[in-house]
C-alpha cells in the first residue's frame, strides 16, 4: 500500500507543530509530497576533500574534515551578537562564524571531535573564514550517504533548526515511513518507451543518489513527469474547451471583407499573413469558441491580420472590439482604422479614460443599441458599465500587459464566450510556447512585408556623443526623424524623470531653434499633451522625440529611421527589440544606436552584444531566456511557469517536446482518459488549471 503524499508534514516523525509551522513559513512544505519534491540543489561528495591549505575564495564550495580548536561570542551591538569558531583541519585554520542559531550553534559543536564541514569559503581582513557552514560530525556522516543532498533553507529557518542537515534527516524519515512504494502516476507506454526511472527510486535517488549516473537519470525522470503532468493539464483543458465551449459560428465572409480586400488594401500581404487569417476563420467557422495567441514580430503586419478578422466578425452580424496597453497605442489604432476603412459606412469608436463623461455616456449607449460595429480603447472597454448588444469577437493588443482578470471581464461580456485573439510583438521561444501555452492555438507571421531593410544596430558610448549628434544631423538634413529614448522603469522615479529632463536640454542645446524643433513624451504628462506631442511628430513637423518608454509600444511613424536608446544598459532584450521596432516601418535603411557606459556588467554587455548582431525577433527572446530565465521575461511571472522546479527550457527542449507528444498521443486515443483513472485523478485533484488562466 503506498502512502498518502497529502498527509500533513506535522505527522512526520521528528516534526511535529512547531517545526512544521517552520518548514511551512520559511519553506512552503506543507505535506509530504511537499518534502519529497524539496530537491537538493548540491550534492556533495564526500570522496572529494578539499584542504585549508590550498582552497581560496573563488571556489564555489568546498568540503573540508576538521576539528574545532576554539569557540567565543563577540557582542556586535546592545542586544546582538555573533558567534566564532576556530576550525583546523592539520594544514591550516580557518574562522568560522555564525550570526544566528547562536545557542543551538554552541549545544552542536564539542572539542575533540571530527567535524564534516561545507561551505563557501571567503576571505574577511585577510583571514579565510565560513560563514553559516553545514557543519556535522563526521561519524554521523560517513554512516549516511556518500553523495550528501545540500538543500537550501532561510536564517530564520536555520535559526530554528531547519538546517539542510535536519532536512536531510527528514527526508530519510519519510522514505523510512513508508510501508511501500510511493505511487506511479506516469503511464505504462511512457516509462517504458522513454526507458525512465520509476516514481520511488527516482525521488530516492533525487535525495540520495548512490552515483552521479544514477543522480543524471533520477533527474530526467523526474523533468519528465513535470513536464508531462503540465502538458496534461493544459491540452486536457485546451481539448475539453474544443470539444464542449459553444462559440459563435462566422460562415459568412460579405461585403464589408470583400471591398476592403479588393479597394483597401493598403499593401499586398505575405504568405504568412494570408495562413494566419485562414487559421482563425477556420476557428471562427467551427462552432467552437477560439482562443488563438498570434505571434508576429515587430513589423510583421499583425494589426492588418486583426482588422481582417474583425471584419469577418461585423459581416456575420456581430461587434468587434481590441484592446490595447496604451491610449497612445489605442489612438493609432483607431486612426489607421478610420483611414483604411473610409467608405465603406463602417461604424468605428474608441474609449479611452481621458473621453469627457458626457462623451462617454453617448458611446456606451450607441454600443448597447448595436450602432458601433468596432469597438477600440485601452482598459476602459472592461469596466462595468460598458455593455456590448452582440460581442463575438475580441482582439487584445502586447497581451503580456493584461492582467488575467482584466481580460476575463472583457470576454464576460458576452453569454456565448467571443472568439479571442491574443496578439504579441514578443516573440516567445520554442520551449516557451510549448510549456506555457499547451492549451492555445497558436499562430506565427513569421516573415515581414517585402522591401522591409533589417535596422543596423550599432553600440555607442559616451565618448562618441558628438559623432552622434553629427549622424542625427546628417539624417535630419536628409529629410529624416530621430527618436531618442530615455529609461523610465516607475514613472515616480524622479532621478529617472530628471534624466529625461536633463537629456531634452542636452539634446536642445544642440539642435536648437529655430533650425530644429523638438517633441517630449513621458507618462507624467496629461494624454491630450502627449497626443499633441506624438501627432506634431507624426506631421513632420518636430525633427526629434524626446521620450520614455511610454513609445515602446506601437507608435508608427515611417518617416522615423533613427533610434537613440539612452542607458540601454538598463533595459532587457525584448524591450530593447520592442523599441528597435519603431524604426525601419518605412522604405530605406534605418538605424538604432545604443548608447551605455564604458563599464557593463557580463549580462549587461551580452545583451548588447545580441541586439547588435541579430534582428530576428525569436533568436532574441532565446536569448533574453538563456540569460534571464523564464521567471524574470516579462509578463510570465503569473503564468505558473515557476511552477518547474528542474526543467531548464533553454537546454530540456527535447524532453519538453517529448512529454508534449506523449500527452497529445494519449489524449487522441483516449480524450476522457477512460483507461487512464491515475491521470484523471491527478487532474481532479491538483489541476489549476482556469479556462482563461494561461493566456498570459
Amino acid at each position: 500500500m503506498s502512502v498518502d503524499l497529502s498527509t500533513n508534514i506535522t505527522y512526520l516523525k521528528g516534526v511535529g507543530p512547531s517545526r512544521a509551522e517552520t518548514l511551512g513559513k520559511e519553506l512552503d512544505i506543507h505535506t509530504y509530497r511537499d518534502l519529497l519534491y524539496y530537491f537538493p540543489f548540491r550534492y556533495v561528495d564526500r570522496s572529494h576533500l578539499s584542504t585549508i591549505s590550498t582552497i581560496n575564495e573563488e571556489e564555489p564550495f568546498v568540503v573540508l574534515r576538521g576539528n574545532i580548536r576554539d569557540m567565543h561570542t563577540i557582542a556586535t551591538g546592545k542586544s546582538s551578537q555573533r558567534l566564532e569558531a576556530l576550525f583546523d583541519d592539520g594544514t591550516g585554520q580557518m574562522v568560522l562564524v555564525w550570526f544566528q542559531g547562536i545557542r543551538w550553534i554552541k549545544e552542536l559543536l564539542k572539542p575533540n571531535v571530527t567535524y564534516l564541514l561545507m561551505g563557501k569559503p571567503t576571505y574577511f581582513n585577510g583571514q579565510l573564514q565560513m560563514s553559516h557552514p553545514d557543519i556535522e560530525p563526521m561519524g554521523a556522516a560517513s554512516s549516511g550517504h556518500q553523495f550528501l543532498p545540500v538543500y537550501s533553507t532561510t536564517e530564520k529557518g536555520k535559526g530554528k533548526g531547519i538546517t539542510s542537515k535536519a532536512i536531510t534527516h527528514m527526508v530519510d524519515m519519510l522514505f523510512a515511513q513508508m510501508s511501500g512504494q510511493v505511487e506511479e502516476i506516469l503511464p505504462d507506454e511512457a516509462v517504458q518507451h522513454y526507458r525512465l526511472m520509476p516514481r520511488h527510486t527516482a525521488l530516492h535517488a533525487m535525495h540520495f543518489p548512490k552515483t552521479a549516473t544514477e543522480m543524471q537519470q533520477a533527474t530526467m525522470r523526474m523533468k519528465f513527469e513535470e513536464l508531462f503532468l503540465m502538458q496534461l493539464d493544459y491540452q486536457f483543458s485546451r481539448n475539453e474547451r474544443k470539444r464542449h465551449s459553444q462559440g459563435h459560428q462566422f460562415n459568412v465572409v460579405g461585403d464589408n471583407l470583400n471591398r476592403f480586400f479588393h479597394e483597401k488594401m493598403p499593401f499586398e500581404m505575405t504568405g504568412a499573413q494570408k495562413r494566419v487569417v485562414h487559421e482563425i476563420w477556420n476557428d471562427m467557422r467551427s462552432g467552437r469558441q477560439m482562443n488563438r495567441l498570434l505571434q508576429g514580430d515587430v513589423g510583421s503586419g499583425k494589426t492588418l491580420v486583426a482588422l481582417l478578422t474583425m471584419l469577418l466578425a461585423v459581416d456575420n452580424g456581430f461587434q468587434a472590439c481590441l484592446m490595447a496597453p496604451t491610449e497612445i497605442l489605442a489612438t493609432q489604432h483607431y486612426n489607421n482604422f478610420l483611414r483604411m476603412l473610409d467608405g465603406l459606412g463602417l461604424r468605428v469608436a474608441l474609449l479611452t479614460g481621458s473621453l469627457k463623461a458626457a462623451e462617454k455616456r453617448t458611446l456606451k449607449q450607441r454600443l448597447k443599441k448595436g450602432e458601433v460595429d468596432i469597438l477600440v480603447g485601452t482598459h476602459a472597454l472592461i469596466e462595468r458599465d460598458v455593455e456590448f448588444a452582440r460581442l463575438g469577437y475580441v482582439v487584445i493588443d502586447e497581451q503580456h500587459r493584461f492582467g488575467v482578470e482584466q481580460r476575463a471581464k472583457l470576454w464576460a461580456k458576452s453569454e456565448v464566450a467571443p472568439h479571442i485573439l491574443v496578439m504579441t510583438a514578443t516573440p516567445i521561444p520554442r520551449t516557451l510556447a510549448m510549456t506555457l501555452y499547451g492549451d492555445l492555438e497558436s499562430s506565427v507571421i513569421d516573415e515581414l512585408p517585402p522591401g522591409r531593410e533589417p535596422v543596423r544596430t550599432i553600440h555607442g558610448t559616451d565618448a562618441k556623443r558628438l559623432q552622434l549628434f553629427d549622424f542625427m544631423r546628417r539624417q535630419i538634413a536628409a529629410g529624416r526623424q530621430v527618436y531618442v529614448v530615455y529609461p523610465l522603469i516607475n514613472e515616480s522615479e524622479k532621478s529617472d524623470l530628471k534624466d529625461l529632463m536633463d537629456g531634452y536640454e542636452s539634446i536642445s542645446r544642440a539642435f536648437p531653434l529655430p533650425h530644429y524643433q523638438l517633441s517630449i513624451v513621458h507618462g507624467q504628462m496629461s494624454a491630450e499633451d502627449k497626443s499633441f506631442e506624438m501627432d506634431r511628430f507624426k506631421r513632420g513637423v518636430t525633427h526629434i522625440m524626446v521620450a520614455t518608454t511610454v513609445i515602446e509600444v506601437g507608435v508608427d511613424v515611417p518617416n522615423a529611421t533613427v533610434m537613440v536608446i539612452e542607458n540601454a544598459e538598463r533595459f532587457g532584450l525584448s524591450q530593447l527589440h520592442q523599441l528597435r521596432g519603431r524604426v525601419g516601418r518605412g522604405g530605406g535603411a534605418s538605424y538604432c544606436v545604443l548608447m551605455t557606459r564604458d563599464d557593463l556588467s557580463k549580462s549587461a554587455r551580452e545583451r548588447i552584444r545580441t541586439m547588435c548582431q541579430t534582428t530576428d525577433g525569436f533568436k532574441i527572446a532565446e536569448a533574453d531566456l538563456k540569460l534571464r530565465g523564464p521567471g524574470d521575461l516579462q509578463g510570465l511571472r503569473q503564468s505558473g511557469l515557476l511552477e518547474l522546479k528542474l526543467t531548464d527550457l533553454v537546454d530540456d527542449e527535447p524532453i519538453v517536446r517529448a512529454a508534449r507528444d506523449m500527452v497529445g498521443d494519449i489524449l487522441q486515443r483516449d480524450p476522457d482518459l477512460t483507461n487512464y483513472p491515475k491521470l484523471r485523478r491527478y487532474l481532479a485533484q491538483h489541476s489549476t488549471h482556469q479556462q482563461w488562466g494561461k493566456i498570459s
